[in-house]
């Protein structure tokens, strides 16, 4: 197997903890090359009719939802090793969100015959990916519910849980995150994300720093 394919395999195996090796039959599977991508960099657009969904193998990734004014929603950080972009492969539609590069990144992207093999021929993918489609859909729900009936605080606290944090030292967990970016996902303003932020941090539930913040149930 060549060295592209044991790094696709390990990094799908990393995205869906728990999947085994992969079968023999894998070597005849069309293993997809890796894209890199710059911080900043428009994987795809929203309304774009996109033929493969997506393994992030490195970096982070920013997904968001802009209005026809322009504006716009996040519906969160993506922190590598991460599957997206299933809905809008699987049924055929425009994407519902852009995916943008917040850090350099790569990804892989996953065509129909390696989805087919995937699903068909390899024991434990397809119940583990739905696992992690469900998992996606019962965060977004959470957050849709907290937007239209929690106080500001319970939408904010909800959006800093529901994003992958990095285990950090003394129990706490670190996100790399910016107080505008929170807004955003929280649907709130800024001004009523920092003036929290500095209520959590004053109780020692919350460490801020520039573009990140810690915290710890």
């Amino acid at each position: 197997m060549a060295d592209i394919s044991l790094d696709f395999f390990a990094a799908l195996r990393a995205a869906l903890p728990g999947l085994g090796e992969p079968p023999a039959v894998c070597q005849r599977w069309p293993v997809p090359r890796a894209r890199q991508l710059a911080s900043g960099r428009v994987l795809f657009a929203q309304g774009a009719r996109v033929k493969q969904f997506y393994l992030l193998g490195q970096g982070e990734l920013s997904l968001d939802i802009v209005s026809s004014e322009g504006s716009g929603s996040s519906l969160g950080r993506l922190v590598a090793p991460s599957l997206f972009g299933l809905s809008a492969f699987v049924t055929g539609r425009p994407s519902r969100f852009e995916a943008r590069a917040a850090a350099a990144s790569e990804v892989w992207p996953l065509a129909l015959p390696l989805y087919t093999a995937l699903m068909d021929e390899w024991p434990g993918f397809a119940r583990l990916l739905l696992q992690r489609f469900a998992e996606h859909f019962d965060g977004n729900l959470g957050l849709l519910g907290s937007a239209r009936h929690a106080a500001l605080g319970d939408r904010v606290w909800l959006a800093v849980q529901q994003l992958p944090a990095k285990p950090a030292q003394g129990g706490w967990r670190e996100l790399r995150i910016t107080q505008a970016e929170l807004a955003r996902l929280a649907g709130v303003s800024r001004q009523g994300v920092n003036a929290w932020l500095r209520e959590q941090q004053a109780c020692a539930r919350v460490e801020l720093g520039y573009g990140r913040l810690r915290w710890r149930a």
